[in-house]
């Protein structure tokens, strides 16, 4: 009953006329975002968090905005993995798999309806859980001491990336670089300068937004400048708007397992939907294909990662806001723009600000129903919007990044750090390094050196501390086994990537 007298009172947030229409901006613009190859939802918050400063919107109406633009995305993502064959985004690639096949056997409606339908199914299940879940782990999370949350932090840089098979040199490089950066500026304890190279700017540290905005929409740019216009491809022609209904209900049972295995993969910290993609195709694929169909065009092969990605997107806000700790690499994006509003999300959240928690609990409610609408009968839209040259686009991004960091401070300083961080994106995007380790690094390091600073003055200098509770035991054997599963993963897909290359 208490949740949902809280949900009552986030619907009173969730429905004033600003933040309905921030809702609806976010829902439509997180589609386009979404629907343009590259681009994905971590580009898309960045590119808007400066829109939240320089309109001067509220914790709670910025979180709405960003909410709905991450859930868009989500959506946006499978239009152009199924009618070009390009992911929109990392979690839409399996749909790719068979999405793709489908449209061009003159089935790209259903396709689309099946993946729209998925996603919401995803999502409504995403949010349900944060609703039940979130709560009951902040709740949880009092009892942490400083040695557990040094703990947990340890256990979300090892899931970042390396669970989903990404190169763990690779992942540990750039969240090597992200503490790197998060130790500049004035020591905590001490209070002596670290890393300013005398510089007063930098005695305050790296702005996360300033960093962020430049490593994704900057380097956005960048990239998307040395492609040429001419490399797209162009969309398959939808001869029919209507979809097949009964092929969308023979997917329900892919929809319903999807769902939850894609929220579970989302509530660990650092995985993000695209573990929730990967892992719910899977599942499915062992489940379902007896006939060997998947591949070639099964329509459970479109409903199960979509279900699971937008699951786990949902699922990725419960660490978030309950621990603090990004639940993936757009939820980190958002964390740093709470941090700039002066908003620590944390077990505290909930009792603090709970105007907050479930404002935005009851927007994603109303925002799967707002893009469900929007979606289906606007897929041609959509469709042609991909079709945006990098001419026209590219202008844009750079207009509201510059405007939108320059508004927060009102630095030129800041422009040219925005500038920095931008070619140092763009470089490690061409090392194909991933930059989601970066920013978790960047945004944990902080509070990470002060945990375990604390536990150590607490201890009078004795390492034991840090395994002493039986919270950072079960934290420590926890990473202990994601650890292993990502060695695993990654050796097995090496030999994997050898078998092929020595039969071909």
């Amino acid at each position: 009953m208490e949740t949902l007298t809280l949900l009552a009172g986030g619907f009173a947030v969730a429905l004033t006329p600003l933040n309905i229409g921030l809702l609806l901006l976010g829902c439509f613009a997180g589609t386009l975002i979404g629907a343009m190859p590259g681009l994905g939802p971590v580009n898309g918050v960045a590119i808007l968090i400066p829109l939240t400063f320089a309109f001067g919107f509220d914790a709670t109406s910025s979180l709405i905005l960003l909410s709905s633009v991450y859930f868009g995305c989500m959506y946006g993502g499978r239009i152009s993995s199924i009618l070009l064959n390009i992911p929109g985004d990392e979690p839409a690639v399996m749909t790719t798999l068979d999405g793709y096949p489908m449209a061009q056997q003159g089935k790209a409606a259903d396709a689309l309806a099946i993946s729209g339908v998925a996603s919401f199914v995803g999502a409504t299940v995403s949010v349900i859980g944060l609703s039940l879940f979130a709560p009951l782990l902040a709740r949880m999370a009092i009892y942490f001491g400083p040695a557990d949350y040094f703990a947990l932090y340890i256990l979300a840089f090892v899931t970042i990336g390396g669970i989903a098979g990404v190169d763990p040199r690779k992942t540990l490089l750039s969240a090597m670089i992200g503490l790197m950066i998060a130790s500049v500026g004035i020591d905590p304890i001490s209070g002596i300068p670290r890393f300013t190279f005398g510089n007063y700017h930098l005695y305050d540290g790296v702005d996360p937004i300033v960093a962020l905005v430049g490593l994704f929409a900057i380097s956005e740019i960048l990239v998307l400048l040395e492609k040429k216009a001419a490399d797209r491809t162009a969309p398959i022609g939808i001869t029919s708007w209507l979809p097949d209904f009964r092929t969308i209900w023979m997917t329900r049972w892919a929809v319903l397992r999807g769902s939850l295995v894609g929220f579970v993969s989302g509530v660990l910290p650092g995985a993000g939907a695209s573990l929730g993609s990967v892992m719910s195709y899977s599942v499915e694929k062992q489940a379902s294909d007896k006939d060997g169909t998947f591949g070639k065009g099964d329509p459970r092969g479109v409903a199960a990662p979509e279900a699971g990605n937008n699951a786990a997107s949902g699922g990725a806000l419960i660490p978030m806001l309950s621990l603090g700790v990004p639940g993936s690499g757009t939820t980190a994006v958002m964390l740093a723009m709470l941090i700039s509003l002066n908003v620590q999300p944390g077990p505290l959240l909930f009792e603090r600000q709970p105007d907050l928690v479930w404002g935005l609990v009851a927007s994603l409610y109303l925002g799967n129903v707002a893009l469900l609408i929007l979606n289906l009968p606007m897929i041609g839209l959509f469709s042609r919007l991909m079709m945006v040259p990098t001419w026209a686009l590219m202008p844009i991004v750079a207009a509201v990044s510059f405007v939108g960091v320059f508004s927060i401070s009102n630095s030129v300083f800041d422009l040219e750090m925005m500038i920095f961080f931008g070619v140092l994106g763009y470089l490690l995007r061409k090392l194909d390094v991933s930059l989601v380790p970066l920013v978790l690094g960047l945004l944990l390091g902080g509070d990470m050196e002060r945990n375990l600073r604390r536990a150590m003055s607490i201890s009078d200098g004795d390492w034991s501390v840090l395994i002493a509770s039986p919270i950072s035991i079960a934290l420590y054997v926890l990473t202990a086994v994601f650890l292993c599963l990502s060695v695993w993963l990654t050796m097995r897909d090496h030999k994997r990537t050898q078998s092929r290359v020595t039969e071909g």
